[in-house]
């Protein structure tokens, strides 16, 4: 089965926007299935470099949502920590703040303003227990048109790693664990499950997040310079293949201080497995259309969610809640 044909566009630093194609199908191009509007739902899938300066990432990223609207996005990625990148836990702790703070109301204003949903992939949260933990969660947020926020997701899967020749993390330091999942939430790109960064390692996410009825995947993230080029698109590219859904990644990208640095390279993969969109170096940001007839044809041309044996390994069946 050829895998989907989809319009990947560059734009640039400094939205100067000199596009470029970065794939194509080659000679395995196919027909593209069109909504009956004649479009597919374009979405747009932003790299930035975070530092601690707040106004600042909220300017760059509101340049970036406002591009993205230009150009008929209906729904705008941002990745992990894009309201901040801090130097150390106490300056995280510092600058966190609550869903109801000055900050995410200034990102329900933009996209009200720009009449697109977007995704808010690591919002830096002072939850309701916070005065008796004085620890914060990665919190996914997503905004629907209208600046609401109809969903949440809270990292669950923690990144305390020590990699040789990579800044050690400790994200526990600073942050609690998710308690659950969040069910897939309707749209107009698709159904979407929310994940973040490190949770891309443990595939029985994202399968469960399938089987609950999602189509698109989100791994917003912050990878560094050695686990990047290693594992970075092999992971997406396998999340993809094995749930048959479109992963989308924003990804953050350079030295966002002297203590940190990002590998960037945001991408869209769809249900076959082809990188459809890529970022190059810097900020800036690419499109996809996503094509759900398509994805629904490879789910009954290779059936593989029917042929599971949960018999020999276990079920992730039980509903979402």
């Amino acid at each position: 089965m050829p895998p989907l044909q989809l319009l990947p566009l560059l734009l640039c630093p400094g939205l100067r926007i000199p596009r470029q194609a970065l794939l194509s199908a080659q000679s395995r191009h196919r027909a593209m299935a069109v909504s009956s509007s004649g479009e597919l739902p374009l979405v747009a899938v932003c790299q930035l470099t975070s530092t601690p300066d707040k106004q600042q990432n909220f300017k760059a990223c509101s340049e970036l949502v406002r591009e993205a609207a230009r150009l008929g996005a209906c729904l705008a990625f941002l990745p992990e920590a894009f309201d901040f990148i801090a130097r150390d836990p106490d300056e995280t702790l510092r600058l966190s703040e609550p869903l109801g703070g000055n900050l995410l109301g200034e990102y329900t204003q933009l996209a009200r303003e720009c009449g697109l949903w977007l995704s808010l992939g690591g919002f830096h949260e002072r939850g309701q227990d916070w005065a008796q933990t004085q620890k914060i969660y990665n919190c996914h947020v997503l905004l629907d048109n209208k600046g609401s926020i109809v969903a949440t997701y809270r990292k669950t899967h923690l990144c305390d790693v020590e990699i040789p020749g990579q800044e050690p993390m400790c994200e526990s330091s600073s942050t609690l664990p998710g308690p659950s999942l969040e069910p897939p939430i309707n749209t107009p790109a698709g159904k979407i499950g929310l994940a973040v960064c490190y949770d891309m390692r443990f595939p029985e996410l994202s399968l469960k997040l399938a089987q609950a009825g999602a189509e698109i995947l989100t791994y917003p993230s912050a990878f560094g310079f050695v686990t990047g080029p290693a594992h970075w698109e092999v992971l997406l590219r396998a999340r993809a293949i094995e749930t048959q859904c479109y992963v989308v990644a924003a990804a953050q990208c350079g030295r966002h201080h002297d203590k940190r640095a990002s590998y960037g390279h945001s991408m869209v993969v769809d249900p076959w497995g082809t990188v459809v969109a890529r970022c190059s170096e810097g900020p800036g940001l690419c499109l996809a259309q996503i094509d759900l007839r398509y994805l629904q044809q490879l789910r009954q041309h290779l059936p593989v969610s029917q042929h599971r044996r949960p018999d020999l390994y276990g079920n992730l069946s039980h509903p979402l809640s």
